[in-house]
């Protein structure tokens, strides 16, 4: 499948078994996986859907998606052993979705060699497409992303509740995200936020959206101070940045969190 044809197979499943679920929703049709880890009837169904159309055309590599992996301990191991893979995340943002709030996406993500060689991001009540290819680029509907300049008090924001209102290195105190990761990249690209702190490192949250700072000439890192590369064993956390400079001041900084 070329990449025009992934994101409109999102963008298909998406309109088949999401939307008729947005602010629809019954409650049974809303289980916890964990307390507080919601899941839905349009979760499950749509990674079906995706999972059997991406198996279909690429029969010989391993689909990685975070409904599967809640029953099936096996996946994420020979996840990390892959020499080709898709991550799903079929509703990033499931808790966004459950209370109503456009905020949620359908994101994927190819990864050859362990590294992300393709991804998309579909926010279907926001109408907005963002499509990435290892050395060519990344884009929002069509249109080249760019990130801008870091401005003088770079913004950070976070999606650990705890870390909310603490500073690091003088910056201006951590704000919420959009809680979504699938919002979240997009936003730190568009300007609206200059650095992400994530503790929470699962594939498909973060495949897609590393690969759209990277090739719009933002930086993904760990805490630890290396690349972030999905297929590698789990980091501390996170720190998607607008530019290195950002990201190493901060990173110089992260053990205050901890």
């Amino acid at each position: 499948m070329n990449t025009a044809e992934v994101l409109e197979l999102l963008q298909r499943v998406a309109e088949e078994v999401i939307n008729p679920r947005f602010r629809s929703l019954d409650e049974d049709q809303i289980d916890e996986k964990n307390p507080g880890d919601l899941v839905t009837v349009a979760d499950r169904e749509a990674e079906e859907l995706l999972t059997e159309a991406l198996s279909r055309a690429y029969p010989d590599a391993l689909v990685l998606g975070e409904e599967a992996t809640a029953t099936d301990d096996t996946l994420l191991p020979r996840f990390r052993a892959a020499d080709h893979a898709f991550t799903i995340d079929p509703v990033d943002g499931t808790k966004n979705f459950v209370h109503g709030s456009r905020n949620h996406a359908v994101m994927a993500a190819e990864l050859r060699g362990g590294e992300v060689l393709r991804s998309w991001i579909w926010q279907p009540q926001l109408g907005m497409a963002y499509v990435a290819e290892r050395g060519q680029g990344a884009w929002r509907n069509g249109e080249r992303l760019v990130r801008p300049p870091v401005g003088d008090q770079p913004r950070g924001v976070t999606s650990r509740r705890r870390w909310i209102g603490r500073a690091l290195d003088g910056l201006p105190p951590l704000e919420l995200t959009w809680v979504c990761c699938g919002v979240d990249y997009p936003k730190l690209v568009e300007g609206e936020a200059d650095y992400l702190l994530y503790r929470g490192t699962q594939p498909w949250d973060h495949s897609p959206g590393s690969l759209i700072l990277e090739e719009s000439g933002a930086f993904v890192g760990t805490f630890e101070g290396g690349r972030y590369r999905p297929q590698d064993d789990p980091p501390a956390g996170l720190v998607g940045a607008a530019d290195r400079p950002t990201y190493d001041r901060v990173q110089e900084h992260i053990s205050e969190l901890l």
